[in-house]
Formats: structure tokens, C-alpha cells, sequence
């Protein structure tokens, strides 16, 4: 009898996870992941790549993720994982390098050998991101309760999309021109 009740509880406890409909962002994996790619060579990441699911930390984090850390990004809204402050530098493609620093609640870039720096911040009231250069403000893209989003356009037109791979082409097209 005893033993029955438990299986019912573990059960339940499982099925409240498995079937929360959760993605979730896997945060700890996908770190662990990115730092890998950033140490080394293709040769040195491939045997860390190896040592990790030799040894399973891979094996772990995920699991991690998949049980405790997405369930909580789930029912909370916040990634636990997420880490304000983190620093990633990235070379643009006129050769410029950026810094990218994650905040609380967006990402502050500042391009090299500048001392001005540009804040995206999402408003989680409004449901927008936002670009922010010192006491300037202009909201980017909202997103709407019907599933769609609302670009504010260079010209001062708004733009609705569906979030798919059209509203994407469509979006572009609309900002550059051009859907390449």
C-alpha cells in the first residue's frame, strides 16, 4: 500500500514536470556550452567536448536544466542562470569590436573607443524593448497580446508582424530593403 502511494506521488511530481509545456532557455547547458567553444582551437574544444560527456557534466547540466532549472524559469518568468554583468566581447563586421554587458533587464553595448554606449532594455510593463543612449529614449518592438509585435519604423511608421519566418523577411525588407 505504502509502496503504491509513493509510485502515485512520483508520478504525479514527474508528470507535473514532463508536461508543463516548458522549453525553457537551458541556460546552464548553454553556457557550459559557450565557454567550451571560447577556450581553445576546434582540437582542444573537441577534447573537452569528450572529457565532458566521458566525466557527464554535460549529462548533468542538462538534466539540471531539464528538472530544476526550467521548471523554475517556467513558473517564475525569471532564468535563475541568467547572469547580469556577464561580458562578451564581438567583432562587428566592419571590424569593430563591441562589448556586450547583460543587465537586469536588457544589454548595454558600447563600441570601441567610444565612451557613449547604447542600453536595449526590455519593459516588462509595456511588454517592449527599448534603445537608450543617455537621456534619449525610443522604443524598438512591442510585443502584443494576440501573438504578434509592433515595430516602430526609422520613418515613424509602425509595423505589425507575426513572429514567424515571413514577419521576420517582412521586417527586414522593411528595414533595409532588402530580404537578403
Amino acid at each position: 500500500m505504502k509502496k503504491s502511494k509513493m509510485s502515485l506521488v512520483c508520478f504525479l511530481l514527474s508528470g507535473s514536470i514532463l508536461f508543463s509545456s516548458c522549453i525553457g532557455s537551458f541556460g546552464l547547458f548553454n553556457n557550459l556550452k559557450d565557454w567550451n567553444q571560447g577556450i581553445g582551437n576546434k582540437f582542444v574544444n573537441e577534447l573537452v567536448f569528450l572529457a565532458f560527456n566521458i566525466i557527464p557534466i554535460y549529462g548533468v547540466a542538462y538534466l539540471a536544466d531539464v528538472l530544476v532549472l526550467n521548471s523554475i524559469e517556467f513558473w517564475t518568468g525569471n532564468n535563475p542562470v541568467a547572469q547580469a554583468g556577464e561580458v562578451k566581447e564581438v567583432r562587428g563586421e566592419d571590424g569593430i569590436m563591441y562589448t556586450v554587458t547583460t543587465t537586469e533587464n536588457g544589454y548595454n553595448i558600447a563600441k570601441e573607443g567610444e565612451t557613449a554606449s547604447l542600453d536595449l532594455v526590455y519593459n516588462a510593463e509595456n511588454n517592449s524593448w527599448n534603445a537608450v543612449s543617455g537621456n534619449e529614449s525610443y522604443e524598438l518592438i512591442t510585443f502584443n497580446e494576440d501573438g504578434t509585435a509592433t515595430m516602430n519604423l526609422q520613418n515613424g511608421e509602425k509595423m505589425t508582424i507575426v513572429p514567424n519566418a515571413q514577419g521576420v523577411a517582412a521586417a527586414r525588407v522593411a528595414t533595409t530593403g532588402s530580404a537578403f
